[in-house]
């Protein structure tokens, strides 16, 4: 495990950039609308607009990754997820299953590329750096390294003493790219680890006999907590104030372009994602 924050010298990696805070979405709304959202303004930022850190929050929503899809019994598991009142989508970026609800804070910066040339660890660490400043008014604990038994596991999980409260991954483009995190900071870690867990089993179903089980990653409730079981933050809005302040500490925060808060093509975007990522068996 790895202590974290944004030293001096890594400042400068954080450009100016528009801070876009989407209200809290309803339960009607489907998941994939924010990611696919952030593939078309991702486009632009490759064409030249100004780099974005977008925050968005969900009531109640499943994400998971290309791997879980192909899992024998996902369609139905998801099904059933969808008729429980949750939204599902398979997301374009890296990663496993997230579960979403508003107490879970969704945070992506999307940067130009021009050169297709990407530092995923410095990237990575970038927004660990972020999160782990924003959470400095009540802790100084945040580290990094992988959670075993954590949903959505990764070498730059973001914990406090060993239980996970935030994952990254990213997405990349032609031009640009999204590096992408959850922060869970309201409610039961252990809570949305279950519905994960439950999810998987359901996914995996039961496997023949002596035919080897899928494979798919195995949740440990009681490796997850949320920044009030952790640290006591009071609030999603207290740790998106403290976010800001980070942000404007280390860069201008420029006016948002309206063409990006509406950009054309969201609904066929959203088609699209769906028939790429939505229909693998």
């Amino acid at each position: 495990m790895e202590n974290v924050h944004m030293s001096a010298d890594k400042t400068t990696i954080l450009p100016d950039l528009q801070w876009i805070e989407a209200p809290l979405a309803t339960t009607q709304t489907d998941v994939l609308s924010p990611l696919a959202w952030e593939e078309l303004v991702c486009r632009q930022v490759g064409q030249g607009a100004a780099p974005v850190l977008h925050l968005w929050r969900h009531p109640a929503a499943l994400v998971i990754g290309h791997r879980d899809r192909r899992l024998p019994y996902a369609p139905q598991a998801m099904e059933r997820v969808r008729n429980a009142g949750t939204s599902v989508c398979v997301r374009p970026s890296g990663g496993a299953a997230v579960m979403l609800d508003r107490g879970v804070l969704n945070l992506s910066l999307i940067l130009p590329n021009p050169q297709r040339a990407i530092s995923l660890h410095e990237d990575f660490r970038l927004m660990a750096g972020l999160i782990a400043d924003a959470l400095a008014p009540w802790s100084a604990e945040a580290q990094t390294g992988e959670i075993a038994g954590s949903f959505c596991p990764g070498d730059y999980d973001v914990s406090v003493r060993g239980r996970k409260f935030c994952g990254i991954a990213q997405r990349r483009q032609a031009k640009a790219y999204i590096i992408t995190a959850f922060v869970m900071i309201e409610g039961s870690g252990a809570e949305r680890a279950q519905a994960v867990q439950r999810f998987y089993a359901e996914a995996a179903g039961a496997a023949p006999t002596g035919v080897p089980k899928p494979d798919y990653p195995q949740v440990n409730p009681g490796t997850m907590g949320s920044l009030t079981e952790l640290a006591g933050v009071p609030s999603v809005e207290a740790y998106t104030a403290s976010l800001r302040r980070v942000v404007e500490s280390r860069a201008a925060i420029l006016p948002a372009d309206g063409s990006l808060i509406q950009p054309q093509g969201l609904t066929e975007q959203m088609a699209a994602l769906r028939e790429r990522y939505d229909s693998q068996v």
